[in-house]
């Protein structure tokens, strides 16, 4: 069986796919964000600290500092 992924209804284009995070103490937290796969678009919904946050913008994390190992 295929995963099928709901169309964004914000531009009909592309799909809203999950995404998963780590909470402060390290806890695997599923689906905290659903993204649409248009670059154009990019809708989101996100959870954070029991509040739903819809369409806060969204960077490609290219300006991100990777954390080295000691």
């Amino acid at each position: 069986m295929e995963n099928e992924f709901p169309r964004c209804r914000k531009c009909g284009a592309g799909d809203l796919v999950p995404l998963s995070d780590f909470g402060s103490q390290g806890a695997s937290i599923q689906f905290k964000a659903w993204v649409c796969t248009n670059p154009s678009c990019l809708y989101n919904v996100k959870i954070r600290n029991g509040d739903i946050i819809i369409n806060e913008p969204v960077s490609d994390g290219s300006m991100y500092t990777h954390r080295t190992q000691r």
